[in-house]
């Protein structure tokens, strides 16, 4: 009848939308998300190789934890959330890992080409699935062995001959990096899955970032933030924040496989940007180190135990 609304039973109860929540994108949009997100993570990681010559690492961890987390506070506020947590431990272990792996990605993306720290840190599938099977206490089957042996076969040809003798400790370092950022990948699934909100776990983090680096430097002198140089801070904040909010919207819906192709995106831009900006020139063999490792990766968010097509990121970039 005309004026009166037709009755349905009512469903299951949801949770309510956070500050980032949107209609179901359309996979063309998701894809758009989620190459925003590899640029912005790319032009982070250039702001963070301009920075090298007048920052420390710990010190550009810093500022882009500060820009992170009022943005993340901001957004908390604007949907009428708050930051207290009843989860409070679980964020602990998240923000230590995170700023670990953060603080590791930095000082490889200060020494290293930026695509060459780029794909270091992207290898934290390898790890994931490596960690996921141990934690589901399942026995690694032979398409995982061969997808992980696969990934750190591109390792060593990105190894030799692209890296110098002086680099295999930077190189060591950001290698590191992609396996504590799969630590904390999984703190930040299990955060995810006790519904805590997004913007609250990135505004932890960033808050234990901050207080990691002011821990570091202590024993340190800081350097000076002038008009010449306070623009490559806000572009290492600004972007990495951008970065992190482009790539939660990518994953909050759609297909994880397609996601997490295209989140090795940010390798394409970082190598362009590299080559344009900072004259960086990679042998073949390293191009097929990154290659390798970019399809051992995508392989191993499938074969993660309990995949799930909406997951959580595979890749942070904390």
């Amino acid at each position: 009848m005309a004026g009166i609304p037709e009755q349905h039973p009512p469903g299951p109860a949801r949770p309510p939308p956070g500050p980032l929540d949107a209609a179901a994108p359309s996979v063309p949009m998701q894809s758009l998300w989620m190459l925003a997100a590899g640029l912005a993570f790319s032009l982070m990681g250039a702001f963070v190789k301009l920075g090298a010559e007048h920052f420390s690492a710990a010190e550009l961890v810093f500022y882009r934890s500060l820009v992170q987390m009022a943005g993340a506070y901001a957004m908390l506020a604007r949907a009428g959330g708050t930051v207290k947590t009843k989860r409070f431990g679980m964020h602990v272990h998240r923000g230590v890992s995170g700023f670990v792996s953060l603080f590791m990605f930095f000082y490889a993306l200060t020494t290293l080409p930026v695509a060459t720290a780029m794909t270091l840190n992207y290898s934290s599938p390898l790890f994931l699935a490596l960690l996921l099977t141990f934690l589901a206490r399942e026995r690694p089957g032979a398409l995982l062995i061969g997808t992980v042996l696969l990934g750190f076969a591109g390792v060593l040809l990105l190894l030799r001959p692209a890296v110098s003798a002086s680099q295999l400790w930077p190189f060591a370092v950001g290698l590191a990096s992609g396996a504590i950022s799969a630590v904390a990948y999984w703190n930040v699934r299990e955060l995810v899955r006790a519904q805590e909100p997004e913007a609250r776990v990135v505004f932890y983090f960033a808050l234990f970032a901050c207080l990691g680096s002011l821990v570091w430097m202590a024993p340190q002198t800081w350097h000076r933030v002038t008009w010449s140089n306070a623009w490559i801070l806000a572009g290492v904040g600004v972007m990495g924040t951008l970065g992190q909010l482009f790539m939660t919207r990518a994953y909050g819906q759609g297909k994880t496989l397609v996601t997490a192709a295209l989140s090795y995106s940010g390798i394409v831009f970082s190598s362009v940007l590299g080559i344009a900006f900072f004259g960086d020139v990679l042998p073949w063999f390293a191009w097929l180190g990154m290659a390798l490792i970019v399809i051992a990766g995508i392989i191993a968010v499938q074969l993660q135990p309990g995949a799930r097509r909406n997951d959580a990121p595979q890749v942070t970039n904390d």
